[in-house]
Order: structure tokens, then sequence, then C-alpha cells
């Protein structure tokens, strides 16, 4: 038996609701009144042209890191390691910017170009170990790729604390910062942002992606064949399918989005390599995919409620003298019941 095509979506929608009543239920624990608590977190969000701008900017590289793990979710790979390839991408990009692109006195454009593809490479060879492991070895790939996020990052950082550490940077560990002409440049194409906004070149890179992965997926046999792997190895194998090339390539694939967030983040937002570069992007990607039903589109609207989630944290901190934690624990909510229901999507309940 089929499942109604409403299901599909009125679970998500339920789940959440339910996630906002349990964070309601949390907040006023701290005596504070919840309708105002979401209020102050929607206003600090979305209330002003500035608010939407800053959610923007922290909705980037949760689109970018989304259709990373969304694709590899599609073929029921695990990839957990959007993290550390995030933190791999930003790694190789801030390594073009602050050595080859002064080393070899490249335009600015030809330099950025260049710190994109070094982001995926990185990002994409860290995705392609856990790949290869779950294709040649069947080592499961939730293990691999969650603990390669713990190497990547402190790989990432020894080069922030030591080798890279900028010599007048005041004691604190950061990299020198990158040249401004290599900056990712400001958005001009969305009329109402402020004066001074953050949003940068990096949302455009997120559409494009967008596009190319539904393209990608629903047009074209490769993804034809990432689908099939994923719904029914079994038919698939039977059909003369390379199931172990396609598990690395869609790694691959999945770790070079990844690592092209780290390269937005880092040159469009912090322009440098530094300690906190990532709040857990490559994490919160995973729940955006989840509710995003895997659609490349979707992704890109579930991101955006996030990276509002993420805004509203610092928000009612201010405003409502509230932990900013509030936020992460309604994050976790959140994906405590999407996943508690994919139960009711996959199979029929019945009282008897």
């Amino acid at each position: 038996m089929t499942s109604p095509w409403w299901l599909a979506w009125a679970v998500p929608v339920v789940s959440v609701a339910l996630a906002l009543v349990s964070g309601a239920l949390i907040i006023a624990s701290q005596g504070v009144n919840p309708w105002e608590a979401y209020r102050a977190m929607f206003v600090g969000a979305f209330g002003t042209g500035y608010a939407f701008s800053e959610t923007l900017v922290k909705a980037i590289p949760l689109m970018l890191a989304g259709l990373g793990v969304s694709i590899a979710f599609r073929m029921k790979l695990w990839n957990i390691g959007a993290e550390g390839q995030l933190w791999m991408g930003a790694w190789a990009a801030a390594g073009v910017g602050l050595y080859l692109y002064p080393a070899w006195h490249l335009p600015p454009w030809a330099a950025i170009g260049l710190m994109m593809l070094a982001a995926m490479l990185a990002g994409g060879l860290w995705g392609a170990i856990p790949g290869f492991l779950k294709g040649v070895l069947q080592v499961n790939e939730i293990i691999t790729s969650l603990m390669l996020n713990y190497v990547a990052i402190s790989w990432a950082l020894y080069f922030v604390d030591i080798l890279w550490r900028d010599p007048g940077g005041l004691g604190f560990p950061n990299t020198a910062l990158l040249d401004k002409a290599i900056w990712l440049p400001k958005i001009q194409w969305i009329p109402f942002l402020p004066q001074g906004h953050r949003v940068h070149a990096g949302l455009t890179i997120a559409i494009i992606a967008a596009i190319v992965l539904w393209y990608v997926l629903t047009r074209t046999k490769w993804g034809y064949e990432v689908r099939v792997i994923g719904e029914n190895p079994e038919a698939a194998r039977h059909a003369g399918m390379p199931i172990v090339r396609n598990i690395i390539l869609v790694m691959v694939v999945s770790g070079a989005l990844a690592g092209l967030a780290g390269m937005a983040e880092m040159a469009g937002v912090a322009h440098r390599l530094q300690r906190g570069l990532s709040p857990g992007y490559g994490y919160t990607a995973i729940i955006v995919a989840w509710l995003a039903k895997l659609n490349p589109f979707g992704v890109l609207l579930v991101a955006v409620l996030f990276g509002g989630l993420l805004v509203a944290g610092d928000q009612i901190q201010i405003t409502m003298n509230l932990p900013r934690s509030i936020s992460d624990i309604i994050q976790g909510l959140i994906l405590f019941f999407v996943l508690g229901g994919e139960i009711f999507s996959r199979y029929r309940i019945r009282i008897r």
C-alpha cells in the first residue's frame, strides 16, 4: 500500500510544530513568555532588511552543505562528515588565497575560481575516504565520516594556530586576512538588502549548485543510477550498474559541495581561516536536507529558515536574556521529531 501524497509533507510540518511546542515548554521553564520569545526570534531573523540579510549570510553554508549531504542521502549513504569536509574546503581555499595568489600573481577572478576548485577538491577527497571504505571494504560510512570530522578540524586548526598563524595578529590564533581583492563580492541583485549588508556571491553559487544538482538527479543517466541504487541496490546490481564506483563518486560530489560551503564562509564572511569558522554548519545541514525531503530547491528554502534560527539565537540572548543555546535546543528538537515522524511516513499504524 502506497502512502497518500499529502502525508510526505504533512509529517514534517506536524513534526516541526511539535518541536516548537516542546521548545515553548523549555522557554517557559526559564520564566519567559514563549510567544514573546518566538516573536522576538522571528523579528530578529526576518523583521528588517538587515536582519534578513544576516539570515541569508548564515543560510549560505547551510545551503551548500545541505545540497552535499542530500545527494549522499539520495543513495542511502549517510554522510555525517560534512562538517569536516567544510573545514577541509576552507583550509584549501585559504592556502590558495594566502600563498598561491600572491606567489603566482593571479588576477582576482582567477584566484577566486582557484579557491573554489581547491575547496571542492579538498572536500571531495575527504568525502572519498569514507566512500572508498564503504564501497570496497563495506565499512560503515556513518562512523568513518563522523570520525573524520575531528581529524579535519584538528588539521585545519593546526595551520591556524601554528603554521599559518599571523605574526601580526596580536596573539590571536588566526591566519592573516585575505587580500580584499579576492573576497567574495557582495551581491547586488536583491533590491531590498540594506547598505553595508554582508550577503556575498556564495548565495549565487548555492542557487546555481541547486539547479545543477536538480538537473543531474532528474535528467541524467547518472542521476537515475543514484536514485535506483538508493531505492533498490539489488535491482541496480542485477541491471549492471557500477555500485562501488557510484558510491565513491557520490561521496566525492557530496564532499565537494560541503568544501565549497567552507570556501564561501571563509572568503565571503571571515576572510581568513580562524577558530569558530563553523558553528556546526555541517551538522545542521543534515537536518536541513531531511526537512527538505532531499529536494535541492527545498534545501535552499529550509536553509533560510535555519539561518534565521541561528540569527534568532543571538537576538533572544540580547533582548530576552535567554541563553543562546535555546536555538540549538530547538534545532535538536526539530531533528528528533522529524526523524520520529518518519515512522508515520514509512508505516501505517493500526490500533487493534
